[in-house]
């Protein structure tokens, strides 16, 4: 019987729960709603949609681990969750728990690593040991595959480069304590908040800034294309702000390729105007290519995590 693995992925407003096979196949899947208010109600939440999924779903194959992602830090050797965010901390072992009510190993990654791994084991990792993986949706994160090894860093939090400053001279406050950080004006809550600060300088534009609606990318695409100047401001700025975060990671790690994934993403518009702004000479040696990740963003991390358990299941320490 085919070996599988049931793969949790828990966002803000859902859980999806699946049957995955080494493969990357996901056999069945149910969606589930989730609570991130905080971590001790999101781990029943958890619990409560597996324990749903084991009655109500079919299993097709032999089930040998749970694997989990989840927002956050996270301690993938020891199975501890830490917090969901600075200053959201309820630290507990969510892996253990979960081994001894289903009585299945279980493995817990935060949501980017899983992205990240799966597009190792399954994408751009194919062909090279040596990527960036950097995610740009409401907010910006990424990891740094080297030698085939993703980088954790000592208290698990290696990857935070939406805090990484690429405007000395701005005054726009991040939350976490710094000024000029990409995530102001690159993630797509960024270039919301962007417009809504310059927007008193472009009364013309057609952008809906006074709406309680945020200003969605495509929104402000859709005005770029048609040449309005509120919308060129802010997506230029997003556009020069992710050039130099890609450049100083380039610079940092020395990949061989860079991956996007994120909802900014998607289309791929973003990427073809953000490569107008790196410099030939940082990226010379990134010769397997700077693109889009290949993988559906709406399952890459129940993919990762999936593949995590078959990772740790072998003992595969080079991909753990």
């Amino acid at each position: 019987m085919t070996q599988t693995v049931l793969a949790v992925d828990l966002g803000g407003t859902k859980i999806l729960v699946g049957e995955v096979t080494r493969e990357g196949t996901i056999l069945s899947s149910r969606r589930y709603p989730s609570n991130v208010n905080d971590m001790r109600t999101a781990a029943e939440k958890i619990k409560e949609a597996i324990r749903d999924y084991l009655s109500q779903q079919v299993i097709k194959g032999k089930l040998i681990g749970i694997g989990v992602c989840v927002v956050g830090r996270v301690e993938t050797t020891t199975g501890k969750w830490f917090e969901i965010r600075p200053g959201l901390s309820e630290p507990m072992n969510l892996a253990e728990e979960l081994t001894t009510e289903f009585q299945l190993p279980c493995w817990l990654t935060n949501d980017v690593s899983g992205a990240a791994l799966a597009e190792q084991m399954l994408g751009k990792g194919r062909e090279t040991d040596n990527f960036v993986y950097i995610n740009i949706g409401t907010g910006i994160a990424g990891r740094v595959v080297t030698d085939g090894q993703l980088i954790i860093g000592g208290n698990c939090n290696a990857g935070e480069v939406g805090h990484m400053v690429v405007d000395m001279n701005s005054e726009d406050r991040c939350l976490c304590g710094r000024v000029g950080c990409v995530e102001l004006f690159a993630s797509g809550l960024g270039m919301h908040n962007q417009a809504v600060k310059f927007a008193v300088d472009y009364p013309d534009t057609c952008l809906d800034i006074n709406s309680l609606e945020r200003v969605s990318f495509y929104e402000l695409i859709q005005a770029y294309d048609e040449n309005d100047q509120l919308a060129k401001k802010v997506v230029n700025q997003a556009l020069k702000a992710a050039a130099a975060l890609t450049m100083n990671l380039v610079r940092v790690s020395d990949p061989e390729a860079v991956v996007f994934g994120g909802g900014v993403m998607n289309n791929g518009w973003f990427l073809e105007h953000l490569v107008t702004f790196l410099n030939e000479k940082t990226i010379r040696f990134v010769t397997k290519g700077i693109s889009v990740t290949e993988l559906d963003p709406n399952v890459v991390a129940l993919k990762g995590t999936a593949a995590l358990v078959f990772i740790k299941q072998k003992g595969d320490r080079k991909h753990a």
